[in-house]
């Protein structure tokens, strides 16, 4: 990995896409569990559910390749080490996150023995069913859901920290790819 002071454009549009991706999926996954929907009301938002899962994961390899290549900006600021250490740890979960998620969610459904179709382009056929592959599978895609969700939270109020409190380049370089620091130009 290559050590930089920003984010290149490449790795920007994978962050917003990525995190659209994910924060759309959390949220429905979130409303399909606790939304109250009856049966058939709930059937088109899983298979939505399962195909843009199958998407993001596409994507995701990809995006998660991107950011092991180009390695990771250095901090825009100095800070406290378990800062630094936290912002580390909660990177790796959330990139982490993006493939294991979609591929849990894969694994619930598929050993259920339920074929998962990807907008009618194309199907994943079910293999045999294995019940303690699908019960792993959905016991991950559940409990790193909620992980997520808290460390999507955590990065989101973090990358806000920096840019009302500590008024650096760390939001800004993620939008612009800018490292000018926010008091330089605010």
């Amino acid at each position: 990995m290559r050590e930089t002071n920003t984010y290149d454009a490449v790795s920007r549009v994978n962050h917003w896409i990525v995190a659209a991706a994910m924060i759309g999926m959390l949220g429905l996954g979130l409303y399909l569990e606790y939304g109250g929907l009856e049966r058939d009301a709930k059937s088109p938002l899983l298979n939505l559910h399962k195909a843009t899962g199958v998407l993001v994961l596409l994507y995701g390899v990809w995006r998660v390749g991107w950011r092991l290549v180009r390695g990771f900006p250095t901090p825009a600021s100095a800070m406290p080490a378990w800062q630094e250490s936290a912002a580390k740890t909660a990177h790796w979960i959330l990139l982490m996150g993006i493939l294991a998620m979609p591929v849990s969610g894969l694994l619930r459904s598929l050993y259920r023995g339920r074929a998962v179709d990807v907008f009618g382009v194309f199907t994943i056929p079910a293999p045999e069913k294995i019940e303690w592959i699908s019960t792993v599978g959905a016991a991950v895609h559940t409990y790193l859901g909620y992980v997520l969700v808290a460390v999507v939270l955590a990065h989101v109020g973090a990358a806000l920290k920096h840019h009302l409190i500590d008024r650096d380049s760390t939001l800004v370089r993620m939008l612009s790819g800018s490292t000018a620091r926010r008091s330089d130009v605010g």
